[in-house]
């Protein structure tokens, strides 16, 4: 279950499920937020590429990678190789964003286009995944948030290839949505004015599967899963 401190909580042990934490409240266009378990669930569930944020040595970086959710955990993984996942594995706070894009706002003034969006930002510590069950099911969990139907399909890790990968497991305690949905706002006099406005809708478009020019003569058709791919909206 999402759970969150109260606003202005200091201590981290003191969870509340009705509002937002200093790191999470939406302070530009707060009406724009939203903290409920819902639509952050639903948000993360209709992507799959997030951006780790965490700090080296004073230096941040920000990392694109892949994601999975499951219950109220969030699984990344990688190269045992990887800085970002073996400096979060030594319990280093992380800052993961999903964001998102449903269209363009194009407005009457410059001012006051925008886009339409849903967002996602999380905090928290990152835990490694240890046992080689719990690690073989987050990287399913992964497989099937990106391409849901494949695992079946795929040849499953190794005893080695899991030694070489490392997955991290991040609680999904402290999160908050933002999302923007709707026409332009213009200034009231720029009503009248003659240009076109309103939305650009935005959407994942898959293309036609391309075969691996080594595939089996014996495998003659496209999984199904990839003919119909598509994100689930909310």
């Amino acid at each position: 279950m999402l759970r969150v401190l109260r606003l202005g909580d200091e201590t981290k042990g003191e969870m509340n499920p009705e509002g937002p934490t200093k790191r999470t409240q939406v302070m530009r266009l707060p009406k724009r937020g939203d903290y409920t378990e819902e639509t952050i669930y639903s948000i993360l569930d209709a992507g799959f590429l997030c951006h780790v944020g965490f700090v080296v040595d004073g230096q941040p970086f920000v990392i694109p990678t892949g994601y999975g959710r499951s219950g109220d955990t969030l699984y990344v993984h990688g190269s045992a190789a990887s800085r970002m996942l073996r400096t979060l594995a030594e319990g280093v706070e992380v800052c993961v964003t999903v964001t998102l894009l449903d269209g363009l706002v194009l407005a009457r003034s410059a001012f006051h286009h925008s886009m339409n969006y849903r967002s996602v930002v999380m905090f928290g510590t990152a835990t490694l995944v240890e046992s080689d069950e719990e690690k073989t099911e987050a990287l399913r969990v992964i497989s099937e948030q990106i391409v849901p139907g494949r695992w079946n399909d795929v040849r499953w890790p190794t005893e080695q290839e899991l030694k070489a990968t490392k997955v991290l497991a991040l609680p999904i305690s402290e999160a908050s949505a933002k999302v923007r949905t709707g026409p332009p706002a213009d200034d009231e006099e720029d009503y009248a004015m003659n240009v076109w406005a309103g939305i650009l809708p935005l959407t994942v478009h898959a293309g036609e599967p391309v075969p691996d020019p080594r595939l089996s003569t014996e495998v003659s058709a496209i999984p199904e899963y990839l003919l119909h791919y598509g994100k689930r909206p909310i």
